[in-house]
């Protein structure tokens, strides 16, 4: 089985992650820390806030260790902001069989609300570079999201007024 774990900054992608590898054991993947290696060794000229260029570049990349670990029947957490919605249009449904995605959302509430804790726990698994993520940038980022998972029919968990993260969990 494949997990993927998209989402806008900061909405707990490594934790969901983290989660799903103590309880299956399966390893994963940070899209994050395949971006800086490739960035610090030179392989690009990239920079960590090119997203959009580093979906173009990373996503190939991901999406073919994806489908070498379906055809070698491997299980695999892949997690990051660099999954396009569009994904699906690059498997047949013979690999999506083995996929399992989804993308964590905060409402513009939650975020209004809580943008204090969030920011609190941006360090939990791994130490983030110290930039100003604002709240207005946050909710514009979560409302693209949200828009671009409804238009692409992505599975999403929309959080709007309690952080609780259970998915899949206990599905497998």
């Amino acid at each position: 089985m494949i997990f993927l774990i998209s989402g806008s900054s900061h909405t707990g992608k490594t934790v969901l992650a983290q989660k799903l590898l103590e309880k299956y054991k399966y390893p994963y993947l940070s899209i994050d820390h395949l971006k800086m290696g490739l960035i610090r060794s030179g392989q690009t000229t990239l920079t960590p806030e090119d997203d959009d260029k580093l979906t173009e570049y990373l996503w190939p990349i991901v999406r073919e260790m994806i489908k070498t670990a379906i055809e070698n029947n491997q299980n695999l957490i892949v997690e990051g902001c660099y999954i396009p919605y569009d994904f699906k249009n690059d498997f047949s449904e013979e690999y999506l069989e083995s996929i399992e995605h989804v993308c964590l959302v905060f409402s513009e509430n939650y975020i209004k609300n809580n943008y204090k804790e969030i920011i609190k726990h941006r360090n939990t698994i791994e130490k983030r570079m110290d930039y100003d993520y604002s709240k207005e940038l946050m909710i514009r980022d979560n409302n693209k999201t949200f828009k671009e998972c409804k238009k692409h029919g992505c599975e999403y968990i929309l959080i709007n007024k309690i952080y609780d993260i259970k998915w899949r969990l206990s599905s497998y």
